[in-house]
């Protein structure tokens, strides 16, 4: 933990002066959130605004990545451990059980809008339009069960450059690197049809060879800072990178995007779900905590707010939700409703 909080420089905390540490039953004790460097920026605009109209509280936010943060967050109940957890993918079952063992068994999950898995290359590189098959070439360790060869994406698809396969990406620990793993190369290893028959006969061994990313330099792992794999990226001509729509929207000057089955990632397409890499980004709230902290309950009630077609997040990069995902994220916020752990994969 320690090394990610060096290696992170925005790791840092929102936090006010005068706040409270105590769990006590104060509106402004101390609110700690972890999790998604993806989700980060949005949670961090909130706690800044939620510190100016609330004075005396204090919100600390973490990048710890989704998977790492979920961790701290099922570790136990009570002033130790988180109160939320931002997350680039749908909490997995696996985690609601380890949560629940540690005695948080009310977990509440507020989905917060929309987000486009983003791959990226340097401004002024002759435009890519991959598929989700030339990426899960290029990629997987094992593609479609054989060893991968490949060196250039001419050597994935003959209509593609000679440029070398490089692409900087998330590491395991990461909710953006799980969406890689299934929006991206689930998708393009079940392009073969006898990916999807072995899915039925031995799914384990279909998920390795769907979503095992090669070890042999193709593919780097660059950490959970997202600023600091764009400036990889802008400085690496032929490097792609994987990160979220909102980074790539804040650096348009320095790196441009890559279009997926040739659609583009903009708010439209990411809003309407054509973009391939389009995905849900969210908030989840340890029920055990609302009665010690009734911030945490006006905290998600200003997230609600920020969230909408002209709010805050909006001029952060986040895709808004529309129709009834909309209404439906804004009476969760105000209702919490426990999450039905039978839901979850």
């Amino acid at each position: 933990m320690n090394k990610m909080l060096i290696a992170l420089p925005l790791v840092a905390l929102v936090a006010a002066c005068g706040g409270s540490g105590s769990g006590g039953g104060k509106a402004g004790a101390q609110l700690k959130i972890v999790g998604s460097s993806t989700v980060y920026p949005f949670t961090t605009a909130v706690a800044e605004e939620f510190q100016r109209a609330n004075p005396g509280s204090s919100v600390i936010v973490e990048s710890t990545g989704t998977g790492a943060g979920i961790k701290l967050f099922c570790g136990g109940v009570g002033n130790d451990f988180p109160d939320m957890v931002d997350a680039s993918r749908a909490m997995k079952a696996s985690e609601y059980a380890d949560c629940a063992k540690a005695g948080a068994k009310t977990i509440i999950e507020v989905p917060i809008g929309i987000d486009g898995l983003t791959l990226i290359q340097a401004k002024g590189q002759l435009a890519l339009n991959l598929t989700t098959t030339d990426i899960y070439k290029a990629l997987a360790a094992n593609p479609f069960g054989k060893p991968n060869t490949a060196q250039t994406w001419k050597d994935v698809n003959p209509a593609l450059p000679a440029t070398k396969i490089r692409v900087l990406g998330p590491p395991p620990t990461s909710g953006t690197r799980d969406s890689l793993a299934d929006l991206i190369l689930t998708k393009g290893c079940e392009s073969d049809p006898a990916m999807k028959v072995l899915k039925k006969s031995d799914e384990k061994k279909q998920k390795d060879i769907c979503t095992k990313v090669r070890e042999d330099g193709a593919f780097v792992e660059a950490g959970e800072n997202d600023n600091l794999l764009v400036q990889k990226v802008s400085a690496d001509p032929g490097a792609l990178g994987v990160l979220g729509f909102s980074f790539l929207e804040e650096n348009a000057d320095k790196v441009a995007a890559v279009s997926l089955g040739g659609v583009a990632p903009t708010e439209a397409t990411i809003s309407d779900l054509s973009y391939p890499g389009s995905r849900k980004l969210y908030v989840y709230v340890k029920g055990e905590h609302l009665t010690a902290k009734p911030s945490i309950k006006q905290f998600i009630n200003a997230y609600s707010k920020a969230w909408g077609k002209d709010g805050l997040l909006a001029k952060r990069g986040l895709v808004p939700f529309h129709d009834a995902d909309a209404a439906s994220a804004t009476a969760q916020a105000a209702a919490l409703k426990p999450l039905d752990p039978s839901t979850l994969k």
